[in-house]
């Protein structure tokens, strides 16, 4: 029998973790898109040591899960005394700066081949057509190369912020109280696991929900030409 009062009070106890929640991916999911264009720009970039590098970064932080990363942030850095005496100690033993860089670190990698695929989808002859125009440099960017490759990039990178929010729910593994963490305290005393998760459940539905409308509000903005279609069939991207 649903327990519709033990539901309320669960929800009532974990919204105040939704700001943490949307937090923590908004900051990770910002900061990580700069290093994902410049990981990308380095990948197609005609100096091999930079695209060397880039490789080597999305290879490790593609083939290693999430949460082992966040554990060696949260928990391995601390063995090190010269990261105890740097200035970045007051924030490496933060849990909420350890998430954050955990998931800013991986979303990048991701991120990054996102942006190539964008970068590399924009017509050869649009940029040809451009430069015999006269554009060149940022111009070229601003006008022709950058809105093209954000509006096919940005069905992906979508779906790339839907899996940092849920991604989140791993900070309460290093002790961060976000929506997770509140479902666990609640299961800790009560011992009712299908309840308080299930609320959470729902919470982080919501949100995903709220993102992807966001998301194809602006594809369908970015995407004149294809109104229709996106009317049609609204992508709610709730993949993965």
């Amino acid at each position: 029998m649903i327990d519709a009062a033990f539901l309320l009070e669960c929800f009532r106890t974990i919204l105040p973790g939704v700001p943490t929640t949307l937090g923590l991916m908004a900051l990770s999911v910002s900061v990580g898109f700069v290093f994902a264009v410049l990981l990308a720009l380095a990948r197609l970039s005609a100096i091999p040591p930079l695209d060397l590098v880039a490789r080597a970064y999305v290879f490790v932080f593609r083939g290693t899960p999430l949460a082992i990363q966040m554990f060696l942030i949260y928990f391995g850095l601390a063995q090190f005394p010269w990261i105890r005496a740097s200035i970045l100690w007051p924030y490496l033993r933060e849990p909420f700066w350890c998430a954050f860089l955990a998931l800013m670190l991986n979303t990048a990698a991701y991120g990054s081949e996102i942006v190539r695929g964008g970068l590399l989808s924009v017509p050869h002859g649009q940029v040809e057509a451009a430069r015999a125009a006269g554009m060149s440099g940022l111009l070229l960017f601003r006008r022709i190369v950058g809105p093209i490759a954000l509006r096919n990039a940005l069905p992906a990178y979508g779906n790339e912020i839907i899996l940092m929010v849920k991604a989140t729910s791993l900070a309460s593994m290093v002790t961060l109280v976000e929506v997770t963490g509140l479902a666990a305290r609640i299961i800790s005393t009560t011992y009712r696991v299908f309840e308080a998760f299930a609320v959470a459940a729902v919470i982080y539905l919501a949100i995903n929900f709220t993102l992807a409308g966001l998301v194809w509000v602006v594809e369908r903005r970015l995407s004149p030409d294809h109104r229709p279609e996106l009317d049609a069939a609204p992508d709610m991207r709730l993949v993965h």
